[in-house]
């Protein structure tokens, strides 16, 4: 299978993750790059936020929005932060090895995944 057809199926499936749980594509597409197409961490981590640049989110919002879901304001002022706070993450990233921006990504899945489901 060529490695565009395997980047949109992973576009497919993150998309459809992100539209059933209101996001975290990356946790999706990071792992897929790195053990599918063999990128390494740094190269699948801003292949990921390239791939998330572009509004694609944009139809699962206004179906949110449609629906009474959907709180403009604060997830406009939450994407404020997160604009700089992206910035100020790949300033951090730029200086970590791929040993440690693996562990650092791996440590958060599963912070995160047993949060999730401890509560």
């Amino acid at each position: 299978m060529s490695a565009i057809l395997v980047s949109l199926l992973i576009g497919v499936l993150s998309g459809t993750i992100i539209g059933l749980m209101g996001g975290g594509g990356a946790m999706l597409i990071v792992p897929s790059l790195v053990y599918i197409l063999k990128f390494n961490q740094h190269l699948a981590q801003g292949t990921s936020l390239v791939a998330l640049l572009l509004p694609v989110q944009l139809l699962a919002v206004i179906k949110y929005y449609k629906e009474g879901n959907a709180d403009i304001k604060m997830g406009l002022v939450i994407g404020l932060g997160l604009f700089i706070g992206a910035f100020l993450g790949a300033l951090l990233a730029s200086t970590l090895s791929e040993f440690w921006m693996r562990k650092i990504f791996a440590i958060f899945l599963i912070t995160v995944g047993i949060s999730m489901l401890v509560k």
